[in-house]
């Protein structure tokens, strides 16, 4: 039974408050390292962990209550001028917040927190009598972050994806069927035909993108769980509460919403009802047999303000979900300063744009590959204070972590002003690694080698450090921002620092997309992947490598036919192609027509997820459409390519394609 039976709504009260309340802690910790004289700081830490104190005891966490009491007499001896904060009582102190934070996760649990670890309460016990902590790297930098960090080029190596059934893979799974299941219509299926893609691209998930557990490797969702499902991070110190309290805060379904919103939704809602009462009484007037002009104006009135209304209670009732991503970006400075001190470095982490709104589950699923490129920009971007010196750049480096709207999408930035990378020499190891051959990597431009980072195994590094070099990380960064509808860029200049460009959706709720028609039978794609639309013409496509192409604008790019990523024969040759772009490739898309564009409002199928469906929308003339998932759909070509060609040997025409 659990220690807090009755309690439980009390307990996730305490949990969330007292959660954002040592995340605030934390970064006011690492401010008051740069100005150890700032008493409004002093003052501030030490309410807060008064605050957790205080909650601590009404829920009868004694262990909790002993290590906030300790942490709150040496504060109040730092405020008074009795103390003076060094480094390494500094250190001492963010071990307290570390266990603190380990305490939280236990709570989690529904169980009474046990005692902090024996050597953080002596070294606090010791500050207090005045004797200076030992000098040691910061105990909580691991447990702080995910412990391992990939280099700039540096890129996990997920297991490949398992095997699916013969039967499936000899024959695929029967497409028509599935549509019909999920839309309630038959579809318009093609005659048969030999299928020149065995397997098919909408076979059951198959787990691609698991990350394997080690001791210093971060948890990745594999593919087709959502993110916010991960179990936490293996890691070394207070970890077991740390997991414990993310899977807790994975598991909160509340938000919270500025009640003018609120009011704006309610004030809406009440227009609403006035306009469909106004509707009822021209319905019945009409049904009297009064349809004169008059009439029928006021009809065509009263059904433009109920659209005007509707489209503004949409975006209201969307505002509720949107939330400051500064709350996200709270916990990076500590990150950050806990890293560099272990690696003896003077790193800076600059925020800008946290009052930026963000869909809260895009904001859940950000939290790691945020954390990744963070400790990628302090660990590797980030040279050391000689090398700085060396190069005449100041002694402490700044990294920028900055969030922007631009349009209907949000930018993140993570740039920092450190070594940068060389495009030649991410080439060379790419060969070195077998990743590419060396006539592929002749022919790819500078982004193209940047982008290489992203291929899993991948990693600059000669020797893994406890921190990275292990080629974890960069390709599951990329997996999980895709899985958000998003892209990511880099750009970098040798000795003047990289800068990572994450450009996402503002919500995940709406998605504009292009509906495109094979025969008569219409499917989704996400507009923000399109371009531009093309006519085909045939005898302007030429065959490069065993690949059809259109030469668009002095670029050479392959066409792929919807019908083979679908696993449909082909009926007819297409007439039309979608000029679509990811962050690293380019193509065209040939379908047969087009049926519009609309602004579909995604449902999940919480059911069954089938590969190479994101969801489904209903457009305005009832019809149910599937939204295709163009990034599976063309992982699955090139795992079909692998097959065929041999992975080593298709990474390049994977970069391309």
């Amino acid at each position: 039974m659990s220690d807090f039976s009755g309690m439980e709504d009390l307990l996730q009260d305490f949990l969330q408050e007292s959660g954002d309340l040592l995340s605030d802690v934390d970064n006011k910790l690492v401010d008051l390292e740069k100005d150890p004289g700032d008493h409004r700081l002093l003052n501030d830490i030490f309410r807060g962990f008064h605050t957790i104190k205080g909650g601590a005891g009404f829920l009868n966490a004694t262990e909790l209550v002993k290590l906030c009491h300790l942490t709150e007499n040496l504060f109040d001896k730092l405020r008074n001028g009795e103390m003076e904060l060094t480094p390494e009582l500094m250190d001492s102190i963010m071990a307290a917040t570390q266990s603190v934070r380990s305490m939280f996760g236990e709570l989690s649990q529904g169980v009474q927190p046990r005692p902090a670890p024996e050597e953080v309460v002596q070294a606090m016990r010791a500050a207090l009598d005045g004797k200076a902590p030992a000098a040691e790297p910061p105990p909580a930098a691991a447990a702080a972050a995910p412990a391992s960090a990939p280099a700039p080029a540096a890129a996990s190596a997920p297991p490949p994806p398992a095997e699916p059934p013969a039967a499936e893979a000899a024959s695929g799974p029967n497409w028509q069927a599935l549509h019909a299941a999920v839309t309630g219509q038959p579809a318009a299926a093609p005659p048969p035909a030999k299928d020149e893609h065995p397997g098919g691209p909408l076979a059951v998930a198959s787990g691609a993108g698991v990350v394997p557990e080690t001791e210093m490797t971060p948890h990745f969702p594999p593919e087709g769980r959502r993110a916010t499902d991960k179990p936490g991070f293996v890691g070394t110190g207070a970890s077991t509460g740390r997991r414990a309290e993310e899977k807790a805060a994975q598991r909160e379904s509340t938000i919270r919403v500025d009640t003018a919103r609120l009011d704006q939704v309610l004030n809406l809602s009440g227009e609403i009802g006035l306009t469909k009462n106004r509707l009822t009484s021209l319905r019945a007037d009409i049904l009297a047999g009064r349809n004169d002009s008059e009439t029928l104006h006021e009809l065509d009135q009263a059904v433009s303000q109920l659209d005007l209304l509707v489209s503004d209670l949409q975006n209201s009732v969307m505002k509720t979900r949107m939330q400051p991503i500064g709350r996200l970006f709270q916990k990076y400075p500590r990150i950050a300063r806990d890293l560099a001190r272990q690696l003896g470095k003077d790193v800076e982490l600059a925020l800008v744009g946290e009052e930026t709104e963000v869909d809260k589950t895009m904001i859940e699923d950000l939290a790691d590959p945020l954390v990744h490129l963070v400790r990628n920009a302090v660990d590797h971007g980030v040279e050391s204070p000689d090398e700085r010196q060396i190069a005449g750049k100041p002694a402490k480096s700044i990294v920028r972590l900055e969030a922007r709207q631009e349009g209907d999408h949000i930018v993140l930035i993570i740039a920092d002003d450190g070594r940068g990378m060389n495009p030649e020499r991410i080439r060379a190891k790419a060969v070195e690694k077998g990743l590419i051959r060396e006539e592929e990597a002749n022919t790819l431009d500078d982004r193209q080698s940047l982008n290489l980072i992203f291929l899993p195994g991948f990693s600059t590094m000669t020797q893994a450090s406890p921190v990275s070099g292990r080629g974890v990380g960069m390709d599951v960064v990329k997996t999980n921002i895709q899985k958000l509808n998003g892209s990511i860029d880099i750009h970098s200049e040798p000795g003047k620092g990289s800068t990572f460009l994450i450009s996402l959706p503002l919500t995940l709720a709406i998605l504009p997309v292009l509906l495109v028609l094979l025969g008569d039978q219409p499917f989704a794609l996400p507009l923000s992947m399109v371009r531009e639309i093309l006519p085909i013409e045939g005898e302007k496509m030429q065959e490069v490598g065993g690949k059809e192409t259109l030469v668009v604008r002095g670029e050479i790019l392959p066409v792929i036919a919807l019908s083979r990523l679908l696993g449909w024969p082909q009926v007819r040759t297409p007439e039309y192609g979608v000029l679509m772009q990811t962050a690293e490739r380019s193509f065209i898309l040939s379908v047969d027509s087009f049926a519009g564009r609309d602004d579909a409002v995604i449902k999940s199928l919480d059911d069954f997820r089938p590969h190479g469906v994101a969801g489904v929308t209903t457009l305005s003339n009832g019809q149910i459409v599937l939204i295709l998932d163009m990034k599976e759909l063309l992982a699955d070509l090139n795992a079909h390519i692998d097959q065929r060609l041999g992975a080593k040997h298709s990474k390049a025409l994977e970069l391309s394609v």
